[in-house]
């Protein structure tokens, strides 16, 4: 054959091969999946991400438009009816108290929030909103998410500030092929969305080639593709199973999890992170599109736990199940959004009731909440007033770093009455010794967060640990321990950084090396596989 042949052949069947030169794929709606997908169509139907965002009608709002008021630091909003619509009047951006139309609701559980249209393309969210929850938990009504702060109209926190602005600071993640659309020269916003809620393709990507090989694969063409022509194959968890090690007692992932795909789509909304584009799929490496935040002082407490709002993905990335292999939906149904099963009967799949739910482990009494393993291993934080949020990094309870460090601890979150000291000595009584537990970093990143004699060796030990290279943490750290270096020790030249993030080995890089923007070496320093 000649050369030229052979040129020709390749460039003819080289499209086919890789898919380059086909179409790009679009967004094709809900109701497309649904016509084969119908049971979890069903199972969406409902869920939180279904009720993400909803136009403001009878049956999508929730709070008292019923001529009711709310007194906050003398600023009386009136929420009420017109011809229809759902009405407040509240203060505007002038401090003048001024009457709005609600145009959409946000969120419905355990509040609701609401939008309203502003000059610009901007929707703005009232920072009054509606406890959902039912009567007897302390819900059905009105509620201000700064309930002891005064927040005046020339606040940057007030309602119609750039901190409440819909575009900017919240749409992303409640609505699905959204493009925020802002133009730097008007200073204005085109926002716009292919569906208004949290729905199939914001996780399985734009779908029109996967329907297009399902009615392709439902006419008898051959078309046996390994990705069914899916942006991205959510299946991960595909002949698993958890079975119990004799040696152990504890579960064990019958093959081990070598990607991330799911935790990565799960990521894009539920993590603490910057944005760089809006024109990102799910399938995507992460990091590719999102900046996540660091155990940065302010979001974490030095030893790890949840402070600030973070949206679970930092912590899950902490913990010892994610090393083990465990992915989001190995706990939560992601069609409903929801626990697959009730309270701690959900932890049972994998840690035997007959070891756990004792008072052998726990020391408690059965049906408390010193027995429940959500409440000492995930312990919740309140986040906008009414909002619990729970610790994904399933921890032990370290009092005896309360009282060391500071750090909060999930004992003295009930027995509020007692001191860390106290329960340190509970701890230590049951057990014979401090409950060491996974995390054992919070020592280097308290001291360098108090600027203490010893924490430049501390970091550098965090930095150079290569004792357990596949531990998801350890690189995590590592890269909070190298930019905290290179702040407190400016004239260092090389720093240690893991050669990757498998490896056991460690080099010694320049800063410009480690600090460069790419990718790939934020994947190797934040734990997270690429793909």
């Amino acid at each position: 054959m000649r050369i030229d042949q052979l040129l020709l052949g390749t460039a003819i069947l080289w499209p086919a091969l890789t898919g380059a030169g086909s179409a790009e794929p679009m967004y094709v709606g809900r109701a497309q999946c649904a016509s084969c997908h119908a049971e979890q169509n069903a199972s969406w139907t409902g869920s939180h991400h279904n009720l993400s965002m909803q136009e403001a009608t009878e049956t999508s709002v929730l709070g008292d438009f019923n001529d009711a008021k709310i007194d906050q630091f003398g600023v009386v909003s009136h929420f009420y009816r017109d011809n229809g619509n759902f009405m407040v009047r509240t203060d505007g951006p002038d401090g003048k108290l001024q009457d709005y139309e609600i145009k959409y609701t946000f969120g419905v559980y355990p509040l609701q929030q609401y939008l309203i249209e502003f000059p610009g393309g901007r929707l703005q969210a009232l920072d009054i909103a509606w406890d959902s929850r039912p009567e007897d938990q302390g819900g059905q009504r009105w509620f201000h998410l700064h309930p002891d702060d005064p927040v005046r109209h020339d606040d940057v926190l007030h309602w119609t500030g750039p901190n409440l602005n819909w575009n900017y600071m919240c749409a992303d993640c409640h609505s699905t092929n959204l493009r925020k659309g802002y133009d730097e020269h008007s200073d204005s916003y085109h926002t716009t969305w292919s569906e208004i809620d949290v729905s199939c393709e914001a996780c399985h990507g734009p779908g029109s080639q996967h329907v297009e090989w399902a009615q392709a694969k439902g006419c008898g063409e051959l078309v046996d593709l390994p990705d069914m022509e899916l942006t991205v194959r959510l299946d991960e968890r595909a002949g698993v199973a958890w079975p119990i090690d004799p040696a152990t007692g504890k579960a064990k992932r019958s093959t081990h999890r070598t990607s991330s795909r799911e935790i990565q789509v799960c990521a894009r909304c539920h993590s603490r992170r910057s944005q760089m584009t809006d024109a990102f799929i799910a399938g995507q490496p992460f990091l590719d599109g999102f900046r996540p935040a660091l155990l940065t002082e302010g979001l974490y407490y030095p030893d790890g736990q949840i402070e600030d709002e973070v949206y679970v993905w930092g912590s899950l990335l902490q913990s010892k199940m994610y090393q083990a292999g465990i992915t989001c939906s190995d706990c939560h149904d992601p069609h409903a959004a929801d626990v697959r099963l009730p309270g701690d009967t959900i932890c049972y799949q994998c840690h035997p009731s007959d070891r756990y739910a004792t008072e052998k482990h726990h020391f408690h009494v059965a049906g408390s909440a010193g027995a429940s393993c959500v409440e000492c291993h995930m312990p919740p934080t309140n986040y906008m007033v009414v909002d619990a949020r729970h610790d994904h990094s399933f921890r032990v309870p370290r009092p005896d770093q309360s009282v060391t460090l500071g750090t909060p601890n999930a004992c003295n979150k009930c027995h509020t009455h007692k001191t860390p000291q106290w329960a340190a000595e509970k701890v230590q009584s049951w057990y014979g010794r401090p409950a060491e537990g996974y995390q054992r970093y919070a020592p280097a990143l308290h001291a360098a967060r108090a600027q203490l004699p010893g924490a430049g060796r501390l970091l550098q030990a965090i930095a150079a640990d290569a004792a357990q290279p596949a531990s998801p943490e350890r690189p995590r750290c590592r890269s909070w321990a190298l930019i905290r270096m290179r702040q407190r020790f400016p004239a260092s030249d090389k720093v240690p950084v893991p050669r990757t993030r498998w490896s056991g080995s460690v080099r010694w890089a320049p800063w410009n090396s480690f600090l460069r923007p790419s990718a790939c070496l934020l994947s190797r320093c934040c734990g997270t596989t690429a793909r």
